[in-house]
């Protein structure tokens, strides 16, 4: 499944990796959400492809994000 992450607006509160830690992380350049690169496409840091057992911890992290610029689906 498709998961975005708007990294403009990403304020690195580190909610999503928190609560999601196997599909978000903060990016050691400039503290902002990114994608794991395991499941990153094309080395995107702001796009990702998860595979249905993360779909509900995505999910979770997304709802937990406070400017909610996360989309999964």
């Amino acid at each position: 499944m498709k998961v975005t992450i708007n990294r403009d607006e990403c304020i690195a509160c580190g909610a999503c990796w928190s609560d999601c830690d196997a599909v978000f992380e903060e990016n050691p350049d400039d503290g902002n959400s990114q994608i794991v690169a395991k499941y990153q496409v094309g080395g995107n840091p702001a796009e990702g492809e998860i595979p249905d057992d993360l779909v509900d911890c995505a999910k979770a992290a997304a709802d937990g994000c406070p400017v909610e610029i996360i989309k999964v689906g």
